[in-house]
């Protein structure tokens, strides 16, 4: 009996503990209708500040390649890509690549890439100016690595801010468009790269409105520019003779017709594989 009795007032004590915590009746009330009252739906207002965040989010590279392209004409920094700037600092900056030349090369193809990245002019004095500080070996491996890297910079900032607005206001011609050049994205962007009389920074936005993967990208520029990249630094190597005579130096009329002619040989060679294909599906049908 006393067992049974002593077992049985720890069940009694345990219920009675477990009531003392339930919330009484008027609290569990409240406590189901604080669970059920609804969420505040999203108010117009909200909507169009999340909206002008999202555009502010979308734009800001366009913004930050508009300041750094301002900047660059705000402090007339073209003044100093001339070849007469050259030659009067030309001791200095001979004496900064042989003493620090691996410091050298990383300052020529950041400063070759933010240009290239905002589209500033002068991108072939640069060029020519890599061949007379590094020699035409060096120059063009260095200008190639900037030059890419840089137009991947914009390729990527117009795709992002443009794509969709841009193939939603053409329609469908667009696509059609677009279908076609990726059948042989790697071909027409290597003729596109070799071809001098196209400006090389609408070649970088081109390819972005056509959708041409990143891959295809950066392999058509990287290699596309060279044989052009190379002609110039050599050109460049022979500027410390010009120098010596006293001669005068403009990039005026160096693109001579042999060379352009040579180029666009380059550039039908490129789009081969686009005449292959052609005619091996006319063979079909």
């Amino acid at each position: 009996m006393v067992t049974g009795a002593a077992s049985a007032f720890p069940l009694e004590a345990s219920s009675a503990y477990s009531n003392v915590n339930q919330p009484s009746g008027p609290v569990r009330e409240l406590m189901k209708h604080a669970k059920k009252r609804p969420t505040a739906a999203p108010t117009e207002e909200t909507d169009r500040t999340e909206m002008n965040r999202r555009g502010l989010r979308r734009y800001w590279p366009l913004l930050a390649l508009a300041v750094g392209l301002g900047l660059f004409f705000a402090f007339d920094l073209g003044h100093y890509l001339d070849f007469e700037t050259l030659r009067d600092h030309r001791g200095w900056l001979m004496a900064r690549v042989e003493d620090h030349a691996i410091v050298a090369a990383l300052a020529f193809m950041g400063v070759y890439a933010a240009a290239t990245a905002i589209s500033a002019p002068g991108g072939t004095f640069m060029t020519i100016c890599g061949g007379f500080l590094f020699g035409p070996a060096l120059a063009t491996v260095y200008v190639v690595f900037g030059a890419t890297a840089g137009a991947t910079l914009l390729f990527l900032a117009a795709r992002f801010m443009f794509y969709d607005a841009l193939h939603a206001r053409a329609g469908p011609w667009m696509d059609k468009m677009e279908a076609g050049f990726q059948k042989n994205a790697l071909s027409y962007l290597l003729a596109l790269r070799l071809v001098p009389a196209f400006p090389f920074f609408i070649v970088n936005l081109v390819p972005a409105f056509l959708n041409v993967p990143l891959k295809t990208y950066i392999i058509g520029t990287f290699f596309g520019i060279i044989p052009g990249t190379f002609v110039y630094t050599w050109i460049g190597a022979g500027l410390g003779s010009v120098f010596d005579h006293g001669d005068s130096f403009t990039a005026e009329g160096l693109l001579t017709l042999e060379i352009a002619v040579a180029l666009s040989g380059l550039a039908l060679l490129a789009l081969a594989p686009v005449a292959y294909k052609a005619l091996k599906a006319q063979k079909r049908s």
